[in-house]
């Protein structure tokens, strides 16, 4: 199963807000959750009550293999937590194409 971290969202029209959820990638957007980490209010005037999110939940999510989605990734750089990245695999390069030095 694939587990990503996403938003969901809530609220009304032109007065949304989000839900930051931990959900299975097949599921709708607005779907099931299977649990809840957060909230995102973008409407709110203070940056520092626009993002409320639980650390200890997001870290362990993200030890069982969670992965999140770019929006998600940025509000956690803007909201300060720490998440080691995932080791990429390095990139080949064809022969002929390597940089000059």
């Amino acid at each position: 199963m694939a587990v990503k971290i996403r938003l969901k969202r809530i609220g009304t029209k032109k007065k949304s807000y989000y839900r930051v959820v931990v959900m299975d990638a097949r599921k709708p957007r607005d779907g099931r959750a299977i649990e809840e980490v957060g909230i995102f209010q973008p409407l709110v005037k203070d940056e520092d009550k626009q993002i409320r999110l639980k650390d200890e939940r997001i870290h362990y999510w993200l030890s069982q293999g969670a992965i999140p989605t770019g929006t998600v990734q940025r509000l956690f750089t803007k909201s300060g937590l720490k998440i080691e990245p995932k080791n990429k695999k390095p990139r080949k390069v064809k022969a002929g194409n390597e940089v000059a030095q």
